[in-house]
C-alpha cells in the first residue's frame, strides 16, 4: 500500500472545509457518525456549531468515544441520539429520554441500512489519505461503518493522515465519497485500566475453561464498578497455546498476548493465521501495531458478527459480560432495572456461532456483587424492567468471582443451585430460600438452610496415576448432589458394607445431602473427579467430621470400585490431613471393620503414631498429628 502524496491535487474538486462540508446537513436529517476511536471529531464539531440553523436531526451511532457535544439538554430540540450501543458519553441524555436505543443483534445492523429500514442522510466519518489506485481505509473503525458509506445518501470523510491503514476489508474507493475534509489530528485514545482483585479472580476462572487452540470473542460490555473482563482474561491467556481471534473489538491488551506467543490462529478454520475484528479502541501503541500488519485482518459487522462464520472456528470461546442473572438463566446485559446502560452488542451473535461451533463454549462473566448498591448480581428475578438478552435457553457458562456454573442442558433446580454457588456468599442464604418459595427447587432445600457454602481454591490439588490419567480434587459443592447419588449407587455391596456397616439398597436425600452441605472446616468433604463430555464424573470422595470437644476429626473414604487399589485413597487422606492442620485439628478418628485391610493400611502407613482398639469386629483407630 502507497499513499498518494499528491491526493489533495488530485482530488482537489472533493475537498472542502468542515464547514462546506456539513453546510450539506439539511433539518430532520439521518445523520450517521463513525465509530469508537475513529469518530471524526472535526466533522462532529462542525455539526454542533451548525445547530442554529438545524433542527429535528437524528444522529445514529454504534459506539463514540469522543466529547459527544451533540448530546446536551440545549440542544434536545435539534438534535435526537438514537445510539445501537449506548457509551458513556450518552448515556445520560438516554437514560433521561431525551435519546433512544435501539436494541439489535450486531450482525443485523447493516441489514437495516442495506434493506433501506434506516435509511442514512448524511454519513460522516474518518480515513486514511487515499493510496496510488483510489482507495481509502476505514483504518481502526470499519464494523458498521463500511456500512454505512455504502448506503448513505450523502458521504463526508475526515481525511486524515494519522489514520492508520488496515489490512482485510476496510477500503473503500475515494469516489464513492462525496466530500473530503483534510484533518490532521491525533486519533481518539482509550488507555487500559488497571485490573482490580475482582476482574483478576473472574478471569481466572474463564480461562481455566479456554483449551489450547480455542478461538477467542472479547465482547464489548462493561460492569460498573469493576470495568471489562477481557483486559484480565488476555493477561492470563498467556500460557496458552495455539490460540485464535475472531472479535468485534480489540484493545491495547492483545499486544501482552500476541508477545506471549500464545496467539498464531493456527488452528483456526476461517482466516488462519489472521487477528479478525472490526474495530480497535486503544492507544498509539495499539494503533502503530495494526497499520498495515497482514497479521491483522479488519473486517465488516456483517461478516465478524455472523453467527454462522463464528461457528465454524472449532473451539469457539466468546467471552461476555452481564449486569445480572436470574436463578433460571436468564441475562441481563443492556440495562440496569428499566435505566439502559450498554446495548446488546454481540453477545447473541457470539454465543449462538459458539454454540454450535464444534467444543465451543459461550462464557457469560460478571461479578458477584454490584458494589454500588451493594446488592447481588445474581439474583432469584431479574429486576423489573430489566431486559433479556440472553436467554436462558441458550446460556451455557455463568462464571462470577466465586467459580463456574455450566447451566446448559440442566433443569431450574440444577441451575438455581449452581448460581447459588458463584453468588457473593452474603447473599447466598437468602437466594436459597427464594429459590424455594419461587419454586424453583424442591422444598427440601429449606433444610440445608446454614450449610450452602461454598469452599475457596486452597483444597484443589491433582494427582497423576501410573496409567496417565490426572485425577483433580476439589472440595465437594453444592451442585455436586446428582453425582453424589450416581456414585454411590454404582458402588459394590462390599464397597457399601466397608463404607457405611451395612447392607443398604437405597441412600436417601437427607444422607446424599449430608454429604453435599459442609461447611469446609468443621465438616470437610473432598470428591475426585474426571472430566466427562457432559462436564464431570466423581469418582471418590473422602470426609472428615469434627468432634469440637476433642478437637479431632472422623475421617472415611469412598471410592469407586474400579479406581481402588491404585494409591488414590493413600493420597486423599495426607490432602485431608493438611486441610485438618490449617484448620487447627489435632488428629483423626476413624471406625473401620476388621476385614477393611486397605483403610487399616492407610493409617498405619500414615507416618503418624496411631491407636486402636478392636471392638465387635471394628477398629476404633485414633491419629495424633
Amino acid at each position: 500500500m502507497e499513499i498518494d502524496h499528491d491526493w489533495q491535487t488530485r482530488y482537489a474538486d472533493f475537498i472542502a472545509t468542515p464547514r462546506k462540508a456539513l453546510s450539506h446537513v439539511r433539518p430532520g436529517q439521518r445523520v450517521f457518525i463513525g465509530t469508537g476511536c475513529g469518530e471524526p471529531l472535526t466533522l462532529v464539531k462542525a455539526l454542533v456549531a451548525k445547530a442554529g440553523e438545524l433542527s429535528n436531526v437524528e444522529i445514529i451511532h454504534l459506539l463514540t468515544k469522543g466529547a459527544a457535544p451533540y448530546a446536551d439538554k440545549k440542544y434536545a430540540d435539534i438534535f435526537t441520539i438514537n445510539s445501537f450501543y449506548i457509551g458513556e458519553n450518552v448515556r445520560d441524555m438516554i437514560q433521561q429520554g431525551v435519546g433512544s436505543y435501539t436494541p439489535v443483534l450486531m450482525s443485523d445492523i447493516p441489514k437495516l441500512f442495506d434493506s433501506g429500514q434506516i435509511p442514512i442522510d448524511v454519513v460522516l466519518m474518518q480515513v486514511s489519505p487515499p493510496n496510488t489506485l483510489g482507495k481509502v481505509s476505514l483504518g481502526i473503525s470499519v464494523d458498521i461503518v463500511k456500512s454505512a458509506a455504502e448506503n448513505g445518501s450523502f458521504v463526508i470523510a475526515q481525511v486524515n493522515p494519522q489514520m492508520v491503514w488496515t489490512c482485510g476489508d476496510s477500503c473503500i474507493d475515494v469516489h464513492d465519497i462525496d466530500l473530503l475534509v483534510s484533518v490532521d489530528e491525533p486519533l481518539l485514545e482509550r488507555p487500559s485500566r488497571p485490573l482490580n482483585a475482582v476482574t483478576k479472580q473472574i478471569a481466572k476462572h474463564v480461562v481455566s475453561l479456554v483449551e489450547d487452540g480455542s478461538t477467542l470473542q472479547f465482547g464489548m460490555g462493561r460492569i460498573p464498578g469493576v470495568g471489562r473482563i477481557p483486559p484480565a482474561v488476555m493477561h492470563y491467556l498467556t500460557d496458552k497455546k495455539h490460540l485464535g481471534i475472531h472479535t468485534e473489538m480489540i484493545t491495547d491488551s492483545i499486544l501482552e498476548l500476541l508477545k506471549s506467543g500464545a496467539v498464531d490462529g493456527s488452528r483456526k478454520n476461517v482466516d488462519r493465521g489472521k487477528v479478525v475484528a472490526s474495530f480497535c479502541m486503544g492507544t498509539k501503541k495499539l494503533y502503530d501495531t495494526v497499520a498495515n500488519n497482514p497479521l491483522f485482518s479488519f473486517r465488516p459487522t456483517g461478516y465478524v458478527n455472523d453467527p454462522f462464520i463464528i461457528a465454524k472456528q472449532d473451539k469457539m470461546v466468546a467471552i461476555n459480560m452481564a449486569l445480572e442473572v436470574d436463578l433460571t438463566g436468564q441475562v441481563c446485559s443492556d440495562s440496569q432495572g428499566d435505566k439502559f446502560y450498554s446495548g446488546i452488542g454481540g453477545q447473541m451473535d457470539f454465543t449462538r456461532g459458539a454454540s454450535m461451533s464444534a467444543g465451543g463454549k459461550a462464557i457469560i462473566a460478571l461479578s458477584a456483587l454490584d458494589t454500588k448498591s451493594g446488592l447481588s448480581r445474581i439474583v432469584s428475578h431479574l429486576t423489573p424492567g430489566s431486559g433479556v438478552v440472553t436467554t436462558r435457553g441458550a446460556v451455557q457458562y455463568v462464571v462470577s468471582e466465586y467459580g463456574v456454573a455450566f447451566l446448559f442442558g440442566k433443569n431450574v433446580q440444577e441451575r438455581a443451585l449452581a448460581l447459588i454457588s458463584i453468588a457473593h456468599p452474603d447473599f447466598r442464604e437468602s437466594l436459597l430460600k427464594e429459590a424455594v418459595e419461587a419454586k424453583f427447587i424442591s422444598p427440601d432445600f429449606a433444610d440445608v438452610e446454614g450449610r450452602f457454602v461454598v469452599a475457596g481454591e486452597s483444597m484443589k490439588t491433582s494427582m497423576l496415576l501410573s496409567n496417565g490419567i490426572l485425577l483433580n480434587f476439589r472440595a465437594i459443592h453444592p451442585t455436586d448432589e446428582a453425582r453424589v447419588r450416581e456414585l454411590m449407587y454404582n458402588l459394590s455391596q462390599e464397597t457399601i458394607y466397608y463404607r457405611f456397616m451395612s447392607h443398604q439398597q437405597k441412600f436417601s436425600s437427607e444422607q446424599i445431602q449430608d454429604f453435599v452441605y459442609v461447611d469446609h472446616r468443621k465438616d470437610v468433604a473432598i470428591v475426585g473427579v474426571v472430566p466427562e463430555a457432559h462436564g464431570e464424573d466423581i469418582v471418590a470422595v473422602a470426609r472428615y467430621y469434627l468432634d469440637e470437644r476433642t478437637n479431632r476429626a472422623e475421617v472415611s473414604f469412598v471410592l469407586r470400585d474400579e479406581w481402588q487399589g491404585q494409591g488414590i485413597g493413600t493420597f486423599l487422606f495426607r490432602h485431608l490431613v493438611t486441610i485438618a492442620k490449617n484448620n487447627g485439628i489435632s488428629g483423626f478418628t476413624a471406625e473401620v471393620l476388621r476385614e477393611n485391610k486397605g483403610m487399616q493400611a492407610i493409617f498405619h502407613k500414615s507416618g503418624y503414631k496411631v491407636e486402636t482398639t478392636l471392638n465387635e469386629g471394628v477398629y476404633s483407630i485414633r491419629l495424633d498429628f
